[in-house]
């Protein structure tokens, strides 16, 4: 294999780790002994990135000692920037869309290709996933994480870093954490109570250094009651390094950093891009007052320098190779197709007959994904119309901009498809979670125009709908990426049968969400409060008894499943197995979600949401067939965080357990009877 340097220093500074004749370094002895020969410049030279004329998202190399350079890209969508020129690569549909296929599988599908075009664009460090939680619906990047709760969350984290990593690169989860909001992100100050952080907005990132062994963490713009996360002791060396045993390293939000001193003992690892905070100058002077300590700097080299060894970023020479556009164009267009839900279909509209006329109103593009960093540059982009065409269908096509000529046209056509779109983006929020433009009115008109008319909305979360009763088939394609046209398409004419459930839910109306009040969202005097607690989407509107549009795990299907033999059994050791059985009692083969919910006792101590999403199983059935599912619930599923002892605690009692194809369609319940007491492991 080719050495990215010279093999002599290599070859000196295993010599000189070798304990006996046979003995083989660790990654963190090699680390250790390659931070010992470093010089105090060269240490601090290696504690930030650079940006120059043709370097940009890169940790600069130590040739003489043979480490090699650190290649940053961003990638929670796919493989976006990275170095000065950004480079193409396959635009794969939104993290989302991801959620929303509740496949776990495909998640894994989704990191190798990740993974392999990082190395294909000759960089070794993927920034992503995002694993924030949608709070607030109108938040610029929810398109880029996994949607409202903190489970489904968590294991897409887990199953996407170990696509990424099985590729040898370093995943970095992030952002972490609090960073739920575009408005005053640079700045704001969260106020987050324990219980809640525990039980929302951090399980997704322990899951990921517990179960992924993520590599590297991203910190956050905002500040956590109120310390920048990128200097909070607390978060980054109390909960992340120490009690979750994080053993990778820490590297900033571009921009993120705001102190020297306080950030290195903080537990900031690495400032990105540059060395605002982490250059000579103040280090040598936090060094000579004595605020920090070198120990402490060796001790974050240390850690970088474990993985990049255990990731092999030592052993190869990053090159750029071609990237199998096909092979991974092909991939993306089953995760488009399968991330995509049916929301409504009467009269069974859908799936459309391929010899029917149809006219498609609104953007003839490819929604390749969200704005901001997480943009890919595509390799290739699949239209709608030449998606409808390849299925032999005839289409003309309207951009949508008059609704009376759309409606005219509407009434020509056999079927009417009229694709909506929002634009999101990172740095800013949505106004308001109604279509811009004059789209809301488009549907109204064309629905009127013709009967047949099927809504596919290309957004990146939750829309308001006014003209809903109006029309008879409506399906959530969020942002499809490159190969938009042939998934809906394939969804459309029924050569996929969506499977999809919505990972968010779609509120009624606007003032419905639970972070309501401009003290909660977008904050007030630089404080958003988040007084809403662990009533975060479905946990809020269930409490509230608040009907939504469309409820959290939700999606139709073209055909129908049904659910029986519910049996509970428990071990000596609280460990609750739940069985049941899945049929599929249509006339086409499909997949189904099973989601598991515990409903736990509420106290005025701990108040509970009615349920909790606690598992999930996707099971794909022909016509008639059934397939026995099986779920297992640890303590921790039952178990709520307690703020007098700090640790997870079960309140006793009856817990509600059901199951079901989404949060309000749940058709088998039981109940299992737990003492009191804390969980004796956290996992």
């Amino acid at each position: 294999m080719r050495k990215a340097f010279p093999i002599g220093a290599a070859l000196l500074l295993t010599t000189t780790l070798m304990t006996s004749a046979n003995a083989t370094p660790t990654p963190h002895q090699r680390a250790t002994e390659l931070v010992a020969q470093l010089t105090l410049d060269e240490k601090i030279n290696q504690l930030a990135g650079i940006k120059t004329d043709t370097e940009y998202r890169t940790v600069p190399a130590v040739e003489r000692l043979g480490i090699p350079k650190l290649l940053l890209t961003n990638g929670p969508a796919g493989v976006s920037t990275g170095g000065i020129v950004q480079p193409e690569a396959t635009a794969l549909p939104a993290p989302l869309a991801l959620a929303a296929s509740w496949d776990v599988g495909h998640a894994r599908k989704y990191g190798d290709i990740e993974g392999a075009e990082t190395l294909s664009v000759g960089r070794n460090v993927l920034e992503g996933p995002t694993v924030n939680i949608a709070r607030v619906p109108v938040n610029g990047r929810n398109f880029e994480a996994y949607g409202e709760d903190p489970y489904l969350a968590s294991q897409f984290a887990v199953n996407n870093i170990k696509g990424i990593q099985a590729r040898q690169v370093i995943a970095n989860v992030k952002h972490f954490f609090g960073n739920n909001q575009e408005a005053s992100r640079f700045n704001i100050n969260n106020d987050i109570d324990e219980r809640t952080m525990r039980e929302i907005y951090l399980p997704a990132f322990e899951a990921s250094v517990k179960d992924a062994a993520v590599g590297s963490v991203m910190c956050a713009y905002p500040k956590i009651n109120g310390t920048f996360n990128c200097e909070n002791p607390l978060v980054l060396n109390q909960i992340l390094k120490r009690e979750w045993g994080f053993d990778g390293f820490v590297f900033s939000d571009f921009g993120a950093v705001h102190s020297t001193a306080p950030s290195v003992n903080g537990g900031l690892d690495l400032e990105t891009p540059t060395d605002k905070y982490f250059n000579p100058k103040a280090i040598k002077a936090a060094l000579a007052d004595g605020t920090i300590k070198i120990a402490t700097l060796d001790e974050k080299l240390i850690r970088r320098y474990t993985k990049m060894i255990e990731f092999g970023l030592f052993d190869r020479t990053p090159t750029i190779t071609p990237i199998p556009a096909a092979e991974h164009g092909k991939v993306a267009r089953q995760l488009a197709a399968d991330g995509m839900v049916l929301l409504k279909n009467e009269k069974a509209l859908l799936p459309l007959d391929k010899n029917k006329t149809i006219a498609l109103i609104g953007k003839d593009e490819a929604k390749t994904g969200g704005g901001g960093s997480s943009r890919v540059k595509p390799l290739y982009t699949v239209k709608p119309s030449d998606g409808l065409k390849a299925k032999g269908a005839k289409v003309t096509t309207d951009d949508g901009t008059s609704a009376d000529r759309a409606a005219a046209a509407a009434k020509t056509a056999d079927v009417a498809i009229v694709m909506v779109e929002d634009t999101e983006s990172e740095g800013k929020d949505r106004p308001s979670l109604a279509l811009t433009g004059n789209q809301d009115a488009l549907v109204a008109a064309v629905a009127k125009a013709n009967p047949h008319t099927v809504v596919v909305a290309k957004t990146g979360g939750p829309i308001l709908m006014p003209w809903l009763r109006q029309v008879p088939a409506l399906l959530q394609a969020w942002y499809p990426g490159e190969e938009d046209g042939n998934a809906v398409a394939d969804v459309l004419f029924g050569d996929v049968n969506p499977s999809a459930k919505l990972p968010v839910t779609f509120p009624a109306f606007e003032a419905d969400q639970p972070a309501n009040t401009p003290a909660q969202y977008p904050g007030t005097n630089g404080t958003a409060h988040y007084s809403e607690g662990v009533f975060v989407g479905y946990r809020h509107y269930d409490a509230k008894k608040i009907a939504p549009l469309f409820p959290f795990g939700y999606g139709l299907s073209y055909t129908k499943f049904d659910y029986a033999n519910l049996k509970l059994t428990k071990d000596p050791y609280g460990v609750v197995t739940v069985d049941a059985d899945v049929t599929n009692t249509g006339t086409r083969a499909g997949s189904e979600v099973a989601q598991l919910y515990v409903g736990s006792p509420s106290t005025v101590h701990a108040p509970e949401a009615p349920r909790e999403l606690e598992g999930f199983q996707k099971v794909r059935l022909s016509p008639g067939q059934t397939q026995h599912i099986r779920f297992t619930l640890h303590q921790r599923a039952f178990a709520y965080w307690d703020t007098e002892t700090h640790w997870w605690r079960l309140a006793g009692g009856a817990y509600q357990i059901s199951v079901g194809g989404g949060s309000r369609d749940l058709r088998l319940h039981t109940t299992t009877f737990l003492a009191p007491g804390s969980v004796p492991h956290d996992r």
